[in-house]
């Protein structure tokens, strides 16, 4: 969609944001819907309010060489990377169609430089090996991974840090600071504050408010350009709300305060700050997500479900 004929040059890019952040609230949203007709391979885990943190990184990089490492809650970062709405339904169906082949399902998912696992922290040490690589290789490429607070209580993840700042290695850690693991404060698993973990090993810290994508996506284009110029990690510290449970419906966390989270929704913010300028381009917008999403559901319902023997012969190739 050109956006650029319509409107100017800053709400054309705030149209985008918008577009991919709609697309990650809807599609999370429909998998919830699935997960409980009993539709879904596995459970799944959800990033409803975290979208900001996701569309606001990832499009401040370089898709054609930057690596990108997700975790567990995963599916708002491969949709900011991809695009990809049928390969990401499908696959968390379980069906040959997707973007795995069925195999991966919400928690391992890959494509092109994007890559996810389950494993707590697990993906830090893995990031910081890709930074390796690409700086031995000379490519220029950056690495980001996503992880939560919950992780921050995970050794490796200092330990990838300690590593990072020995090599300068072009590392960007992105902290996705919703203040539960689960449903538990981090107050009462973590000692001290978590955005000051990185300064020891001297690597720079930035930390934002995340309530405003652009601000979101000015704050990373500025990191990953100093990353890339000066080969070396940033942690960046995103506090952000997640509004819905850890995984499907166990949320033991006060209702007033998830009610409280959503008076800042940050989809529902820059539509409000757009639907006076171009109403029906956000109209227009929605629908073409809509019909995007149901076409997925529909078609990977259709599709057939991946076979374990078949799996079993494509890990023996």
């Amino acid at each position: 969609m050109q956006y650029q004929t319509l409107i100017n040059q800053t709400e054309a890019r705030q149209m985008d944001f918008y577009r991919q952040m709609f697309a990650i609230r809807r599609v999370e949203e429909t998998l919830l819907t699935l997960f409980s007709k009993g539709l879904l391979y596995g459970t799944v885990h959800t990033c409803l309010g975290q979208e900001a943190c996701a569309v606001g990184v990832i499009s401040a990089l370089d898709r054609g060489r930057d690596v990108v490492w997700s975790n567990h809650r995963g599916h708002g970062h491969f949709l900011a990377y991809t695009g990809d709405i049928a390969g990401l339904i499908a696959e968390v169906m379980g069906k040959v169609t997707g973007v795995c082949g069925g195999i991966g399902g919400t928690q391992h998912l890959h494509a092109g430089g994007f890559y996810t696992n389950g494993v707590l922290g697990g993906t830090v040490a893995c990031a910081v090996g890709a930074a390796f690589a690409e700086k031995l290789q000379g490519t220029g490429a950056t690495s980001t991974v996503f992880f939560g607070d919950g992780a921050m209580g995970e050794g490796i993840i200092y330990e990838s840090m300690n590593i990072a700042a020995l090599w300068n290695l072009p590392v960007l850690f992105v902290l996705e600071h919703n203040r539960y693991a689960q449903s538990t404060p981090y107050q009462l698993e973590h000692a001290g504050r978590l955005e000051d973990r990185a300064r020891p090993y001297g690597i720079e810290t930035c930390e934002v408010d995340v309530t405003d994508v652009a601000e979101v996506h000015a704050i990373a284009s500025r990191l990953v350009e100093t990353i890339r110029a000066e080969n070396r990690p940033i942690f960046l510290v995103l506090r952000t709300n997640r509004f819905a449970a850890h995984s499907k419906g166990d949320d033991t966390r006060p209702a007033d305060e998830i009610a409280q989270m959503k008076q800042n929704d940050p989809v529902l913010r820059l539509r409000e700050t757009l639907a006076e300028a171009a109403p029906d381009m956000l109209n227009e917008i929605e629908t073409e997500i809509e019909q995007a999403i149901a076409e997925a559901v529909e078609q990977a319902t259709r599709a057939e479900h991946m076979q374990p023997d078949a799996f079993l012969e494509r890990i023996a190739r």
